[in-house]
């Protein structure tokens, strides 16, 4: 692999973890940003939000009070060609409220915690990486 390919895979993942940051961070429009303007994204639900305005709303009418946490791991990224890459990796998602008491051993979790993963389809755009398609989905929970 080339010096070229490991800093674009580097960028490729970058992208794919800011996502998940940016979700338990609140910032919807940063997390928006990351998408191309036409991408798709498919909730573990089934639900499917088209382009970048259609993610921020979705995310943007989400109650503060939910808090969570993604855990990404087993990342692979695969190249399509130069300007597109394929990104898997797994997501374990813990959740909870803000108005719980915050110790310091944290905040309660609530149940189910569940796994998951995120398949993703990035083009490099003149922003950078960009999310142009992502499949969010649920494979596993524990309900405690």
């Amino acid at each position: 692999m080339s010096l070229a390919q490991l800093l674009a895979e580097r960028d490729v993942r970058a992208v794919v973890m800011a996502s998940a940051r940016l979700v338990d961070a609140q910032d919807w429009r940063a997390f928006a940003d990351l998408f191309t303007e036409d991408a798709q994204l498919t909730r573990p639900d089934g639900s499917l939000m088209q382009g970048r305005e259609a993610v921020y709303q979705a995310y943007a009418a989400r109650s503060p009070e939910r808090l969570t946490q993604h855990v990404l791991s087993n990342h692979e990224v695969t190249w399509v060609d130069a300007h597109q890459a394929l990104s898997r990796c797994l997501v374990l998602l813990w959740s909870g409220k803000r108005s719980d008491p915050a110790p310091s051993q944290g905040r309660p979790a609530d149940a189910p915690q569940q796994l998951g993963e995120f398949v993703d389809t990035l083009v490099l755009t003149p922003m950078g990486w960009r999310i142009a398609h992502r499949q969010a989905r649920f494979m596993f929970h524990r309900a405690n």
